[in-house]
């Protein structure tokens, strides 16, 4: 970004919205947002108490394991739909379907069949991730050159060679959509806790708002954003390393 002539970070601009924050809570504009300062000075109160330890170990072990089950449902998922043309037709309108929805709506009916726990905020993961990855699965493979896989059928590659093949090539989608798939998770393990309100960092939430402590409140917000950035910032840096596998498609 350049700004009368000077190159100014994009982090720059984060600076602007802290100062307007600032003010706001400064003026008491609007008594939902207190000032900046006082949020990071919250920040250590939530990070040491103990509720919180409690809270992100329950919120991190729903958050891995229903990315790992997105993961491990998504990438065959999506390799079906861009090799087999007949699971395409039949599967694609779903997944773009359970991708637009407002999975939210969804989550008190997975209360129903889950119960008030754990396996409902690992469900809600699970959704708002999966889809995204059979997406970019499906478009990594579909991108694939038909004439390497020509290549690898003339020098006698077998089946799971040529699938090797197909899963390199088509790597760097792959990484792209669980880069996605696990922010839309940490929307769906926020989601799906406080909708149910009693575990993890719902529970954390809900006290926050019911003893108006709007400080801890937008603290532990900034912590979940932070989470979220950092996770994507290592597979998007991880997707760097591999982007050399997307050339054998040229």
């Amino acid at each position: 970004m350049t700004l009368l002539g000077y190159r100014v970070p994009m982090m720059a601009a984060l600076l602007v919205w802290v100062v307007v924050w600032e003010i706001i809570g400064r003026f008491d504009l609007l008594l939902l947002f207190p000032p900046f300062t006082e949020v990071l000075m919250a920040l250590g109160d939530v990070v040491t108490s103990r509720s919180f330890a409690e809270a992100i170990r329950i919120t991190a072990l729903s958050y891995a394991c229903g990315l790992a089950l997105a993961i491990a449902v998504g990438v065959p998922l999506g390799l079906l739909m861009g090799l087999v043309p007949a699971a395409d037709k039949m599967l694609n309108i779903w997944v773009n379907t359970f991708l637009s929805a407002p999975l939210s709506a969804l989550v008190p009916v997975f209360m129903i069949l889950f119960g008030l726990g754990t396996p409902t905020v690992i469900v809600t993961v699970f959704m708002f991730a999966v889809w995204i990855i059979v997406l970019d699965t499906r478009a990594g493979v579909q991108n694939i050159s038909p004439s390497l896989m020509e290549m690898a059928h003339s020098f006698g590659a077998s089946h799971a060679e040529r699938g090797k093949i197909v899963l390199l090539a088509a790597l760097p989608e792959i990484l792209a959509g669980i880069r996605l798939g696990m922010i839309r998770g940490v929307k769906g393990v926020v989601i799906g806790q406080l909708l149910v309100s009693i575990i993890g960092v719902g529970a954390l939430f809900s006290l926050y708002q019911q003893n108006f402590l709007m400080a801890h409140f937008w603290a532990l917000i900034l912590l979940l954003f932070a989470m979220a950035l950092t996770l994507s910032g290592l597979v998007g840096r991880l997707e760097k390393r591999i982007e050399y596998y997307a050339g054998v498609r040229s």
